[in-house]
């Protein structure tokens, strides 16, 4: 199975995820699909069927954030450049059309997040930033336009 690259904080809320599905979430269907099961015939049992189809949900969600666990490389013990962006680093941009000041920080798929200013180093704008160095200007084709981005400064805090 592929790694999975994940900063402390992604891989604590995986983990805290994780036992809320297999301690809350579970005793939550259990006791439903006990419930469904008091009104009688389970074949039109339309509470039963809906808590089982729920189950299967929540034990598939188990078993994906169980692998991705499993296969977790956490960022902060890996030797990346400190001069490039890659994922963990934080960008810091100025829009060259609108003088616009932005920063973002390149994070996993599962991690991202742009109420936080956390996009995915797969998402346009980070494949664009990947591997790019402070000073440089990078055009970057989004779906709805080009970006064109001046890297100010990256960091790693």
């Amino acid at each position: 199975m592929e790694a999975s690259y994940l900063s402390r904080e992604g891989f604590g809320k995986l983990r805290e995820q994780l036992d809320y599905l297999i301690k809350v979430k579970r005793k939550e269907i259990v006791t439903a699909i006990a419930h469904a099961r008091e009104f009688g015939d389970l074949k039109e049992n339309a509470e039963y069927h809906a808590a089982k189809e729920a189950q299967n949900i929540n034990e598939i969600k188990i078993r994906e954030l169980t692998a991705k666990l499993a296969t977790a490389k956490i960022i902060d013990d890996i030797d990346i450049p400190t001069d490039k962006v890659y994922i963990g680093a934080t960008v810091y941009l100025e829009d060259t059309g609108n003088g616009e000041r932005l920063d973002y920080t390149l994070v996993s798929e599962s991690e991202a997040d742009i109420m936080e200013n956390k996009i995915s180093v797969s998402s346009p704008i980070g494949r664009g930033l990947l591997g790019k160095s402070a000073g440089e200007t990078v055009e970057i084709q989004a779906p709805a336009c080009t970006l064109t981005y001046k890297i100010l400064k990256i960091s790693r805090e």
